[in-house]
């Protein structure tokens, strides 16, 4: 049974003192490290978003000099094309001023052989059909 007397009172107060006492020995020293752990997570969780964050604006940095590097090439990739087409129609150009100067040389020259064959032909027509008489005649046309 339980006897109330001078020892329940000991026992009591021995109990409020303990409480103080590992209050302040072991519950406040934890408190302040649990306090203390809980505010560390957060700043690295602040940092982990904010590296996060850095690292986005980096990626976009990244992405955009990415996109103007391919425009750029683009750009210096069209200008060269057009710059070796405009090369190749100057070219192309000449090569056809030269044939077209060729064949007009080689045309002049064959109406220039046919003129001559014509005046050569004009020329001795006459004695031709003289000739072709003699031969259906029979005999000479000269008297």
């Amino acid at each position: 049974m339980i006897s109330i007397d001078i020892t329940l009172l000991i026992h009591i107060l021995n109990m409020i003192v303990l409480m103080f006492v590992l209050n302040a020995v072991l519950y406040k020293p934890i408190l302040g490290i649990l306090e203390k752990r809980t505010q560390r997570l957060a700043s690295l969780q602040g940092e982990v978003v904010q590296f996060e964050m850095d690292a986005q604006a980096q990626q976009a940095e990244l992405d955009r000099k990415m996109r103007e590097a391919s425009a750029k090439a683009k750009k210096a990739l069209d200008e060269a094309k057009a710059q070796a087409q405009a090369v190749g129609l100057e070219k192309l150009t000449a090569i056809r001023t030269v044939a077209d100067q060729d064949k007009k040389k080689a045309l002049d020259n064959a109406h220039e052989q046919i003129e001559a064959a014509r005046k050569t032909l004009q020329e001795n027509t006459a004695d031709f059909a003289s000739a072709m008489a003699e031969k259906i005649l029979g005999r000479s046309l000269k008297a």
